[in-house]
């Protein structure tokens, strides 16, 4: 699937505000990702990329545990910056990462549910190796298959996920320490059809969710209907999340 990075830009942009109060699953993903760091890195994590730093959920909960001289953050638009305090040793790095040139010497790069919006990951990935420094730390989320997989059923559309499988292979490969990968299932639920459609616009994602989609009044009656086999015994209506959590080390 060709990824259009112009529109999910657009997207994001224009759910910044209702992306804080909406996206609650990935809120929670990055305090388990952060989690996880603590269980494994140094405190001392002098100079810091954020990959997709968003609304700053994971940039927040790494500033409060760990000791950060400089942040790298990076996003694809810059109105991003509105969410950020100015007292933060921030450099920004606004565009697509897989076109700018990374910082160099780094000892960590992070990033929290952004690594699948990208058109050439195992390229990043190698890019990312040659920026950290000697056992510098690689640590992120991003999604599994079955993530949003009600979405991918009725439309088609969706992005293409790797496996937990996939994502430990790539890494060795690449010259990496897998330290830590895990995978969840989460659900969150919702009143009606029309609901889970405005939560997947208000946080951004239907940049490529169903970016492709073009609705209409009957195809989104027909959208509704057919949404109707997602219908939980307590009336209300599923959403799957398939976080991945990866706790990665560069061995040389």
């Amino acid at each position: 699937m060709t990824l259009n990075k112009t529109l999910i830009a657009q997207r994001f942009a224009k759910a910044g505000q209702s992306y804080t109060e909406q996206a609650i699953i990935q809120k929670q993903i990055s305090q388990h990702l952060c989690q996880l760091m603590q269980a494994s890195c140094s405190e001392h994590l002098p100079h810091i990329l954020e990959i997709g730093c968003g609304s700053g959920n994971l940039t927040q909960q790494v500033a409060a545990n760990f000791h950060v001289e400089k942040w790298y953050l990076n996003d694809l638009y810059p109105q991003v910056q509105s969410h950020f305090q100015s007292n933060l040793p921030i450099q920004w790095m606004i565009g697509d990462i897989e076109t700018l040139t990374l910082p160099q010497h780094l000892d960590a790069i992070v990033s929290s549910s952004a690594v699948q919006w990208m058109m050439d990951l195992p390229e990043l990935l190698l890019r990312c190796h040659d920026a950290l420094k000697a056992q510098g730390w690689l640590c992120f989320s991003t999604f599994g298959p079955d993530n949003l997989t009600e979405i991918k059923q009725l439309t088609g559309q969706g992005l293409h996920y790797w496996s937990i499988n996939d994502w430990r292979q790539q890494l060795e490969q690449l010259g990496f320490d897998v330290i830590w990968l895990e995978q969840q299932h989460l659900s969150m639920q919702f009143e009606t059809p029309k609901a889970v459609l405005k939560h997947l616009k208000a946080t951004g994602v239907t940049g490529a969710s169903v970016q492709q989609q073009r609705w209409t009044k009957r195809s989104l009656t027909e959208f509704y209907q057919r949404y109707q086999q997602f219908q939980l015994e307590n009336q209300q209506y599923s959403l799957t999340y398939h976080p991945i959590y990866c706790i990665a080390r560069r061995n040389a």
